[in-house]
Order: C-alpha cells, then sequence, then structure tokens
C-alpha cells in the first residue's frame, strides 16, 4: 500500500532508547493509530499505528495499516496506481476481500485471506494495487519492513506463502507468515530477525506464547478485545513490549463475546538510523530528494507497471519539506508508569 498523503511528513526513526520489559509483569505501552484517508472523496481510511511519535519502530517494523471491514461499494475500495518504493519489503496480510496486485518485477499476482505476499524493494520497485471486482469487503493489515544498510539495495522481489494453521492450545490458534512461533516456521526470507503472525484468541481463553527475549514485541487487536499481560486492549489499539521477555501472556474477553483476532510483530531492535519519507525508506534528507527526482524522471530505478487501468498512470510524488527533519527517538528506557503499574498489582 501506498503512504498517499498529499504532505507527508518526513520521519527520522532510531531504534536505540527501548524499554526493556520485566520478565515477570512487563510494561505494556498502549499505541493507538490514527484516521488516514487513501484519497479522493469517497475513499476508503486506514488507521496508522506505526510510525508515531511516540514510537517509530518494532523491531524492522517502520509502517502498521489496519484497514476494514471497508464497504467496497460506499467508498469505491483500494485503487492505488503504480507508486515506487526504496529500501524496505511490503507485507501485505487481509482477513476479507482480495486485491490485484501488479509490480515492475511483472509480478501479477491475487492477495487472498491468509497468504502473505512480501515485496521487496530494496534498489527500487513500483506496483499498484487495486481491490478485485468481486471484493465487496475490504479488510486487513498493511506492514513495511525497513531493510538494514547491508540489503537495502537488493534486487527486486516477490514471494507468496500460504501458512498452515497452528493450535496454540486452550483456545487460541495462529498463522505465522514470518519468522517462527510455537513450532510453525516460515519461510519467506527477510533481512533482519522478525515475527509476524495472525492469532485468533477465543473468550476467556489464556496463551502463554514462548517468544525470544531478544525482541521486541507489537500486539494490534483487529477484532473483538484481550488482555496483554493484565493491560487491556481494545479494537485497532497495539501493545507495545520491550527485550527481555521471554513470554507473552494473551486472555480473551469474557463468554459470550467474539473471538480476538490479533497481529503479533515481533523482531530484534533495528539499531540503525533510517528517515521515512512518502513512499521511501533512505538513510538521509538528500537520498530521499534523489529518489524522488528519480521517480519523477521515469527512472529505470523504478521500472513501469504493466496491465494497470485507472484515472492516472502513475502516482506524482507530493513536495518535499523545506526543512531537515530532526532525529525522532524512542521514549527514554526508565518510564515511569512502570512503578506505577507494579505498585496496583
Amino acid at each position: 500500500m501506498s503512504n498517499i498523503d498529499t504532505d507527508p511528513d518526513e520521519i527520522r526513526c532510531r531504534a536505540d532508547d527501548l524499554p526493556v520489559g520485566d520478565v515477570r509483569h512487563p510494561y505494556v505501552e498502549i499505541i493507538t493509530s490514527r484516521e488516514v484517508p487513501l484519497g479522493g472523496p469517497r475513499a476508503m481510511s486506514v488507521r496508522r499505528t506505526l510510525p508515531q511519535r511516540q514510537r517509530s519502530l518494532i523491531g524492522a517494523w517502520c509502517f502498521v495499516d489496519h484497514y476494514g471491514p471497508d464497504d467496497v461499494v460506499s467508498t469505491g475500495g483500494m485503487d492505488v496506481a503504480p507508486h515506487p518504493h526504496t529500501g524496505l519489503q511490503t507485507v501485505s496480510w487481509l482477513f476479507t476481500g482480495e486485491i490485484e496486485h501488479r509490480d515492475s518485477l511483472g509480478v501479477h499476482a491475487i492477495v487472498r485471506p491468509g497468504e502473505v505476499n512480501l515485496m521487496t524493494g530494496g534498489h527500487g520497485i513500483c506496483h499498484s494495487e487495486v481491490s478485485t471486482p468481486g471484493t465487496s469487503t475490504l479488510h486487513g493489515v498493511q506492514l513495511w519492513v525497513a531493510l538494514p544498510d547491508a540489503a537495502r539495495n537488493t534486487p527486486r522481489d516477490f514471494q507468496h506463502y500460504v501458512p498452515p494453521t497452528t493450535e496454540l492450545g486452550g483456545g487460541a490458534r495462529a498463522r505465522v507468515f514470518l519468522g517462527n512461533l510455537a513450532g510453525s516456521t516460515s519461510p519467506v526470507t527477510t533481512f533482519s530477525p522478525l515475527l509476524g503472525a495472525e492469532i485468533v484468541v477465543e473468550p476467556g481463553a489464556t496463551v502463554a506464547l514462548d517468544v525470544d527475549p531478544g525482541y521486541e514485541h507489537g500486539l494490534l487487536v483487529d477484532t473483538g478485545s484481550v488482555a496483554l499481560s493484565d493491560t487491556p486492549l481494545s479494537r485497532g489499539e497495539l501493545g507495545y513490549v520491550g527485550t527481555g521477555v521471554s513470554s507473552l501472556t494473551i486472555t480473551g474477553a469474557g463468554a459470550g463475546d467474539a473471538p480476538a483476532r490479533l497481529i503479533l510483530l515481533g523482531g530484534k531492535p533495528f539499531g540503525e538510523e533510517i528517515v521515512m519519507w512518502w513512499n521511501f525508506v533512505g538513510r538521509d534528507h538528500d537520498e530521499i530528494a534523489a529518489f524522488r527526482d528519480e521517480w519523477e524522471r521515469e527512472s529505470e530505478r523504478f521500472g513501469r507497471v504493466e496491465g494497470y487501468v485507472g484515472a492516472v498512470s502513475r502516482l506524482p510524488a507530493p513536495q518535499l519539506p523545506h526543512a531537515r527533519i530532526r532525529p525522532r527517538r524512542n521514549p527514554p528506557t526508565e518510564n515511569p508508569q512502570r512503578s506505577t503499574q507494579e505498585e496496583t498489582r
């Protein structure tokens, strides 16, 4: 998915100063989303959870859009003309509906529920995304992964994987689309240690997930409500837990409520500073400006998408900000709310 804000922020993201979790009672930071329209008077909106001022990265995860369920008849659905990417991988995961994907690698694919599609746009790629004619409801998440410096010029690539359902016991199940969890491992290639999984928790069920203590984690609530380590999370909220935690306990809402559907994201702290603007991930303002210039000049860095039919043949790049942006840092390691939380246990 494109970030088609007409005046996007330039965001410098740092992955240091991360809150370290307590093994027994991890502190859960709640991150809320903001509504972002995808363009046009009848456009669908997305809930953008990352990046935020309070937190820019979770591992190498640098962008989290959560959308739907969206009535395609009333909103017009998704129709994003060819647009560029650099320095990242896009991860598409649907709950309902279908999206037609075309890219400059020559891939023409249909994104379906329960099937992960990962596109690598290291050196440069462009693609289009359109909800299919048979789609009446669109619902899913679009995620970006920042590529580390050693891999950020990697060639274009596209991977597709259908993860099996893994029973977690006690009324919970998962589909692991990146990394490994509960004995299930995804074969999809990434360039940083990562975890990505859809988890469904039945009402009243409790599951304890063994996780890598070297990872930080974010749990996004799609439907229903849960408690993550005793901290309540509602639909659209993301609960963040820092490194040093080897188990995450998730409890579904009470009997009679609907099952909770969640997206669990994790990864080792990225350890590099990046700049995000529009659909580019780079290392400084000048590099972003060069990417924008190449896209506007229709450079071969990005190639061309064949077969897309829309009102415009490609998305024009917005104007760059007039000033350079200072680094945006994650909050200090010591969070004063932790002591208050522990006193109330």
